[in-house]
C-alpha cells in the first residue's frame, strides 16, 4: 500500500513532540476531526499500546482502534486493529529527527483504506490533508506549551 507523507519543522526537541504525540486524552483539544482517544492497552513505559478512536471528519464518521509500537523519541507507527464500520486499514507514522538543539523535523506517513470506493487520486489527497492537518495541529499544540 502506497505511503502519503508530508513533513514540518517544530520548535521543540523531540521528546517534547513525542510526548504530546502520546497524550492521546488531549486528541481532541488539537486534532481535528478525533471526538475521542481513549487508552484501551499500555506498553511497557507508559505509553500506549492500543488506542480506541472516534471520529467525527466529514465524510468519515467512524469508531476503530489503532496499535502502536514506539521506538522511544524517534518514531511511532500504528496500524488498525479493530476495524471501523469505514476504515479497512490504516497504517502510518511519526518519525522524527532533530534538525538542530532546539528544532524537530516530523514526518508523518499515512496509508489509508477505506471500504467505499474511492479513486487513488482523491485517495491521496484526502490522505494529504489528513496529515498537514495533523502536523500544523501538532506544531501548534507543542509550541502553545
Amino acid at each position: 500500500m502506497a505511503r502519503t507523507t508530508s513533513d514540518i519543522v517544530i520548535d521543540a526537541p523531540a521528546g517534547r513532540i513525542m510526548d504530546v504525540i502520546a497524550d492521546f486524552g488531549a486528541y481532541p483539544d488539537w486534532a481535528t476531526g478525533v471526538k475521542t482517544a481513549d487508552v484501551v492497552a499500555a506498553a511497557d513505559g507508559g505509553r500506549a499500546r492500543q488506542v480506541h478512536f472516534v471520529l467525527d471528519a466529514a465524510p468519515i464518521r467512524d469508531e476503530y482502534d489503532l496499535g502502536y509500537t514506539w521506538d522511544g523519541d524517534r518514531s511511532v507507527s500504528w496500524s488498525l486493529t479493530e476495524k471501523g464500520a469505514m476504515l479497512k486499514s490504516m497504517d502510518g507514522a511519526y518519525v522524527l529527527e532533530p534538525v538542530d538543539r532546539t528544532q524537530t523535523r516530523v514526518t508523518y506517513q499515512l496509508a489509508v483504506d477505506v471500504s467505499v470506493p474511492l479513486l487513488g487520486m482523491l485517495k491521496r489527497k484526502a490522505e494529504k490533508v489528513i496529515i498537514d492537518t495533523a502536523l500544523k495541529g501538532l506544531k501548534k499544540q507543542v509550541e502553545a506549551l
